[in-house]
């Protein structure tokens, strides 16, 4: 009953402050080897009352299947947030890509870009794969129908002349393709995430790992066909013995519905960038570093939540 109290109290647009009571806010994240799901509770953490953030707010990370089941339950209301990759924001916004035929999620709006998400193409150490070309033939998982990483992969097998048909695809999350890889049933596979990832690092540290380079003049056209892609680089050492490796990136972020309060998400924005929070971005992971103030509204596709955009324009990050 107070549950719904509340919940209704937030859905006709009274504030934090004004609820009274605690205000839920869910923030879809993916699975728990992946890397939105720890982050997700990391902001999660920063920007709830009792940790000093809005007063009032409970938010928590939900692991869920990703940024288009994300999309989905902000949509449908059954989250207040969620993370996803920056094209999947745009084919959502937009009604292209992954949602053609599926109508436009015009609510959609951007919080924060938070940091990039490589495209990680990881094969078996001794599989002779050492171009995108070279997987021709090869068992390849794709990732799991659905997916902003199944999108992305037609697209970079396109881009060196490839499709589905010339590889013996398999449509596995990143968990079951990396026990799958581990045993040698599948040749490589597509990840779309920031790295170190725990699963390839674990892969990494146990059976040995390469990562399949995405550059040269295939990479260059991508870039300038797709502006949700941008150039990224692995350093040498992010995995176990595995050397620098030039691929290509999307942004993660944060959306949420332009249904919710704008005060709300201004506060929410505001603690999220409050000072003493750097320190703990910092430290609470890997990626941590990667999220800033000053790259907050770049690569955005969709529009900022108006929440969002006032703080923005009060710190100077938008003009």
């Amino acid at each position: 009953m107070a549950i719904g109290a509340v919940l209704g109290a937030v859905a006709l647009g009274a504030t934090v402050a004004v609820a009274q009571a605690p205000a839920f806010f869910r923030i879809g994240t993916g699975g728990t080897a992946g890397t939105y799901y720890p982050v997700g509770g990391l902001i999660a953490n920063l920007i709830s009352g009792n940790s000093g953030g809005v007063p009032g707010l409970v938010a928590t990370a939900v692991a869920s299947n990703g940024s288009v089941a994300n999309i989905n339950a902000i949509n449908s209301g059954s989250a207040e947030a969620g993370f996803t990759q920056s094209d999947v924001a745009y084919w959502a916004y937009t009604g292209t890509g992954l949602f053609e035929g599926k109508g436009k999620v015009e609510a959609l709006r951007a919080i924060a870009t938070l940091y990039p998400e490589t495209i990680h193409l990881v094969a078996r150490k001794d599989s002779g794969i050492k171009s995108v070309r070279d997987l021709k033939g090869k068992r390849v998982s794709m990732d799991e129908p659905g997916s902003g990483t199944l999108v992305d992969a037609r697209i970079v097998l396109a881009a060196y002349g490839l499709s589905e048909q010339d590889v013996k695809a398999e449509y596995l999350k990143p968990g079951p393709a990396g026990d799958r890889l581990r045993d040698g049933a599948l040749d490589a596979y597509f990840f779309v995430g920031g790295y170190p990832t725990g699963a390839i690092s674990e892969l990494a540290t146990s059976h040995g790992i390469s990562l399949v380079p995405i550059e040269g003049p295939e990479a260059d056209k991508m870039l300038s066909q797709y502006s949700f892609f941008a150039k990224d680089t692995v350093p040498a050492g992010a995995y176990k013995d595995v050397p620098e490796t030039k691929t290509i990136s999307v942004n993660a972020q944060l959306v949420t519905s332009a249904k919710q309060p704008d005060e709300m998400i201004y506060n929410i924005v505001k603690a999220l960038w409050a000072e003493p929070n750097r320190a703990k971005l910092d430290a609470g992971h890997a990626k941590g570093k990667m999220i800033r103030l000053e790259t907050a509204t770049a690569g955005i596709g969709i529009p900022l939540h108006p929440g969002a955009e006032k703080f923005y324009r009060e710190k100077g990050v938008l003009k």
